[in-house]
């Protein structure tokens, strides 16, 4: 359905999901969240979870075009929830901070939120349109802007490109695994790399 808004621009609203097209996807999401918990991300096939759904693989394919996609719809809530933060919540995360306080913060919390959901994001990470996705996106410019607030100079982008890859699923996973490093510790090296890039 299309609709005139007050300034005189058309806009159309989106396609209202079929009652059964929408259980599907929640009971797709259910069986993969379970199974994921149960085994591990390695050893969940897409047939796997439409079993355990009760449909069709195919159903698993066009509801989410690729397994990556599948893995990029499963996170997606849990992005939302530390995006609102970063973007709304109170300090050191949110905005009532000063800038290197939040960048600090932010490196940290994100450590957290990779190591929690490192397997999604490593599946992910093998399909490029779902690695530099929307969040990344978001990310980027908050790690970007942060810098530029702290006063760091020069490529501020290729600044920001160094500090996320800290953050890469594949990296902090290695490194935590084989690395015998830990979360403090990689915390600390991200907030040393992001003091030096800010003159601290």
């Amino acid at each position: 359905m299309t609709a005139v808004n007050g300034v005189g621009e058309l806009t159309v609203e989106p396609p209202q999901e079929r009652g059964d097209a929408a259980r599907n996807r929640l009971r797709l999401l259910d069986a993969a969240r379970t199974l994921i918990a149960e085994r591990g991300t390695d050893a969940v096939s897409m047939d796997d979870i439409a079993a355990a759904a009760g449909v069709g693989k195919g159903t698993v394919f066009r509801r989410f075009g690729s397994r990556a996609g599948l893995m990029m719809v499963l996170l997606d809530e849990d992005e939302r929830a530390m995006q609102q933060a970063v973007l709304f919540g109170p300090p050191p995360l949110g905005p009532e901070a000063p800038p290197l306080q939040r960048l600090l913060a932010f490196g940290r919390e994100r450590l957290r939120f990779v190591d929690t959901h490192r397997e999604l994001l490593s599946e992910a990470n093998r399909d490029p349109d779902a690695r530099y996705n929307a969040p990344f996106a978001v990310m980027h410019t908050h790690v970007r802007v942060l810098l530029d607030a702290a006063g760091s100079t020069g490529d501020l982008a290729a600044q920001a490109d160094a500090l996320l890859a800290l953050l890469d699923a594949d990296y902090v996973t290695r490194q935590l695994v084989d690395g015998g490093r830990t979360l403090d510790t990689l915390g600390a090296a991200w907030e040393s790399v992001a003091r030096k890039l800010c003159g601290k």
